[in-house]
C-alpha cells in the first residue's frame, strides 16, 4: 500500500520561504507530485518527478521559485518554496502512483494515492 504523508506547511509573509516534506511508504510507485488547491479553485499540479529524482517538471506559476529534491536514504521528497506570493496560499498535497512512460515528466500522470494535505498561507 502506497501512503504519502506531508509535513512542513505554515504561515509566512510574502517573499519568504517554506519547505514541504513528503515521505511515501510502499514501493509500487514511480512518480511523485505536489498538488495544491485554494478555496474556490481547481486543484493544480505544482511539480512532479520520477521516484528516482529524475525528470522534474514544474507548473509555470512556480518555475524558478519552487524546487523538488529527493533524499533517497530517508525516502523523503522535499518541495522548497522560495519567493512566496499570496497567490501560493493553498492546501498542498503529496501524491504518488505508478505512471506510464512519459506521463510523469510531462505532468500528465494520474494519482490514486494522496496525503492528507498541509496548509500554506502567505500574507502580503
Amino acid at each position: 500500500q502506497v501512503q504519502p504523508v506531508e509535513s512542513g506547511g505554515g504561515s509566512v509573509q510574502a517573499g519568504g520561504s517554506l519547505r514541504l516534506s513528503c515521505t511515501v511508504s510502499g514501493n509500487t510507485y514511480n512518480c511523485m507530485a505536489w498538488f495544491r488547491q485554494a478555496p474556490g479553485k481547481e486543484r493544480e499540479e505544482v511539480a512532479a518527478m520520477y521516484s528516482s529524482g529524475a525528470n522534474k517538471v514544474y507548473a509555470d506559476s512556480v518555475k524558478g521559485r519552487f524546487t523538488l529534491s529527493l533524499d533517497s536514504a530517508q525516502n523523503m521528497v522535499y518541495l522548497q518554496m522560495n519567493s512566496l506570493k499570496p497567490e501560493d496560499t493553498a492546501m498542498y498535497y503529496c501524491a504518488a502512483d505508478r505512471a506510464p512512460p512519459g506521463y510523469c515528466a510531462t505532468g500528465h500522470a494520474t494519482f490514486n494515492y494522496w496525503g492528507q494535505g498541509t496548509q500554506v498561507t502567505v500574507s502580503s
